[in-house]
């Protein structure tokens, strides 16, 4: 917990006196307050009767849909709102498995994050198709608790297994996809990851971009690919990411199909770095190619935005806003793909095929 969050936190309690039953206190905003985005959200939880006590906050906007989470027994966010009005749940969860809610309507009279950003002027543009089948991948073993890159992992290693292999005809939607494979090891929750420098630094694609006048002036990326999985629910969850280095900056604009924790899309959060749910169902059909698009943006302001996900023809609009971190010392254009394995570390294989980037 920041150490701003337990000041206000101790604050709360001490002027209030929180009763010992379990709810949820919600000090900003008040209920049936007028408010602009983005919206100031401070709440706190409680479940004495919970020994192990509060695992996680969250804000629903509406029904179904989490807008945001976060760990610990107390929440304080601002959140992008559209004009309108919102019927809020507050919620938290405790870790002996019960939950309780504060619900509360509130109106945003006007949008200052969440409108349209200017139009962004279309550079050239790249696109990269097949890539799949370029060199350039280089494979890493993330693993607990921090899921930094493990620098002493190897892929035939005892601790987790991984391969990448190219030009798999079969099953294949034309004779070149690429074989993705985590082939368990003893640590549980391993992660998987595949990195491609496109543009930029280490570029795999003859795109260095020595003299800088490039990679800045690229603001929409679409990233397309077909995926072959024999029983999707081997796999705890799979990633497909798109990032952006310049300017002593990172946009990381990370996509989740998280399969073991409810078969969902999250989306990554910059600044928080945790994942954020979407309330957008993610269901690849196992034994079948899929097919995938993703579409975000870096606004003319700066922010990121994630756009909206498509899955076999089944389009969703997200337009989650983010905003960038500090990354001084990388630059470029990169795709990741990862595979997260289960809790019985079960070795299972993806098919990748027709894999379309086009960043412009």
């Amino acid at each position: 917990m920041a150490a701003g969050k337990s000041m206000l936190l101790v604050c709360f309690l001490a002027v209030f006196a929180l009763p010992t039953f379990a709810g949820v206190w919600v000090t900003s905003p008040s209920k049936g307050t007028t408010t602009t985005s983005p919206v100031h959200f401070v709440a706190v939880g409680q479940s004495p009767a919970c020994a192990k006590g509060v695992a996680a906050m969250g804000i629903y906007t509406a029904p179904y849909k989490l807008a945001y989470v976060v760990n610990g027994a107390s929440l304080n966010t601002k959140l992008s709102l559209a004009k309108g009005t919102y019927h809020v749940v507050v919620e938290e969860w405790d870790k002996c498995g019960w939950a309780a809610t504060a619900p509360l309507t509130l109106t945003v009279a006007a949008s200052t994050s969440t409108a349209p950003a200017a139009p962004v002027p279309s550079s050239g543009g790249k696109v990269f198709s097949n890539l799949q089948k370029s060199g350039g991948w280089t494979g890493y073993a993330l693993l607990p608790p921090s899921y930094g890159i493990c620098s002493s992992c190897v892929s035939t290693g005892a601790r987790a297994k991984w391969s990448w292999v190219p030009g798999v005809s079969s099953p294949s939607i034309d004779g070149i996809a690429a074989r993705a494979y985590y082939g368990g090891g003893s640590t549980q929750w391993a992660d998987i990851l595949w990195n491609n420098h496109l543009i930029g630094d280490f570029s795999s694609q003859g795109l260095p971009d020595k003299s800088k006048t490039l990679v800045s002036t690229l603001h929409n990326f679409t990233y397309d690919v077909y995926f072959w999985v024999g029983n999707v629910n081997q796999s705890q969850a799979l990633e497909f990411d798109i990032n952006q280095f310049f300017g002593g900056k990172s946009y990381i604009w990370g996509h989740e199909c998280r399969i073991e924790g409810g078969h969902q899309w999250d989306t990554w959060s910059n600044p928080r770095a945790h994942w954020v749910a979407s309330g957008i169902p993610c269901n690849p059909v196992s034994n079948a190619w899929n097919h995938l698009t993703i579409n975000v943006q870096r606004t003319s302001d700066g922010r990121l935005l994630f756009h909206t996900i498509t899955l076999n023809g089944n389009t969703a609009t997200l337009n989650r806003y983010d905003t960038p971190t500090p990354r001084p010392n990388w630059y470029g254009v990169t795709i990741n793909y990862q595979q997260d394995s289960d809790k019985n570390k079960t070795p299972y294989t993806v098919y990748l095929d027709k894999l379309t980037f086009t960043a412009k």
